[in-house]
């Protein structure tokens, strides 16, 4: 059977002896993710034809104005997971707090735990822009049999087990690694199958594009500020070409496959960035640093950061390897 034609059902089956300390949950849970995905997708597909754009009437935990299509797109992937019991807890970036998962007979004796952005970008859903999911997951670290705590959820990216993200554009793809490379998924809709359509994914070292919100320029840190003067300059392969869409998702998706950097830096007006580190940034670190990128704050590794909270902020730089090391360089730079 040729790659191309092999499903997201067969390549996990295929996969599974690759989760080490997993009896067949890890596997359901990126099955679990997947059929949330298709719901999701199919309401994204529709979302200009029925009430379900535009806001909710409030805010999340981080101020925000959640979308319908949030709300509903967080209930999908929360009562998916819980209905398979298969996860000890949830967390989500439109929840205050985490969700504790009891599992069969209240026992708590399941292994993993599930962090999400339900529906990143949502902000471009009024006006037809792509969005995505993104999710990450961990081993527990208490012990079994207990209810999950703040610790369990609190881990560096470098522990995490798998994480992904799924893209809602002009087709919907599953993009995920369980740390052995990245691989992507392209969904048939007139069959609701996942196919591979993207084996072994990997960054270009260099690329020609840079991402970032330069209407905020007047607020960047030097460093920054600095690096995007270098990407504007007419020498050598430069000046690189600008596109930003302002879903991180999709952002991320055309860099990785077209080969550029992503920046959301510290500014005058966030001064910890704007991307939370447990929903956003690490996985997308950990799916970065498997397809040949790099992730970082501007200093240091992203997925070496220990979170000290649930919707923690940092500044996040991601990419084609070598254009976040010149970025850190300007960075470094500016420091001195």
């Amino acid at each position: 059977m040729k790659d191309r034609n092999k499903t997201l059902g067969e390549f996990i089956i295929e996969k599974q002896e690759e989760f080490k300390y997993s009896s067949g949950e890890l596997s359901r849970i990126i099955n679990s993710i997947r059929l949330a995905a298709k719901v999701v997708s199919h309401k994204v597909n529709k979302a200009g034809l029925v009430d379900i754009v535009g806001a909710a009437g409030e805010q999340n935990i981080q101020g925000e104005d959640q979308q319908k299509l949030d709300v509903y797109a967080n209930e999908v992937f929360i009562q998916t997971l819980i209905n398979r019991e298969i996860v000890c807890g949830i967390a989500s970036e439109e929840n205050d707090d985490f969700i504790t998962v009891q599992g069969k007979d209240a026992s708590h004796n399941n292994k993993y735990v599930v962090l999400m952005d339900p529906l990143d970008g949502s902000s471009n859903i009024d006006v037809n822009v792509s969005v995505g999911t993104i999710f990450s997951v961990y081993r527990r670290i208490t012990p079994m049999g207990t209810p999950v705590t703040l610790e369990d959820f609190l881990q560096p990216g470098v522990n995490q087990v798998a994480a992904g993200y799924v893209i809602y554009g002009t087709s919907t793809m599953l993009v995920y690694t369980t740390g052995h490379g990245v691989n992507g998924f392209t969904l048939n809709p007139a069959i609701g199958t996942f196919y591979l359509s993207h084996p072994n994914m990997k960054y270009a070292p260099d690329g020609k594009i840079y991402s970032i919100n330069e209407g905020n320029y007047i607020h960047f840190p030097q460093g920054v500020k600095d690096y995007i003067k270098y990407c504007q300059l007419e020498e050598g392969d430069r000046p690189y070409t600008s596109r930003y869409i302002g879903s991180l998702v999709s952002d991320f998706h055309r860099n990785m496959i077209k080969g550029g950097v992503y920046i959301y830096p510290t500014s005058s007006k966030a001064p910890n960035g704007k991307l939370r580190l447990l929903y956003e940034c690490n996985p997308m670190a950990f799916i970065a640093e498997q397809a040949g990128g790099k992730a970082s704050d501007g200093f240091d590794r992203i997925l070496e950061i220990k979170p000290t909270e649930l919707h923690q902020r940092v500044p996040f730089f991601c990419g084609s390897r070598n254009m976040v090391e010149k970025a850190e360089e300007f960075m470094a730079n500016a420091m001195q």
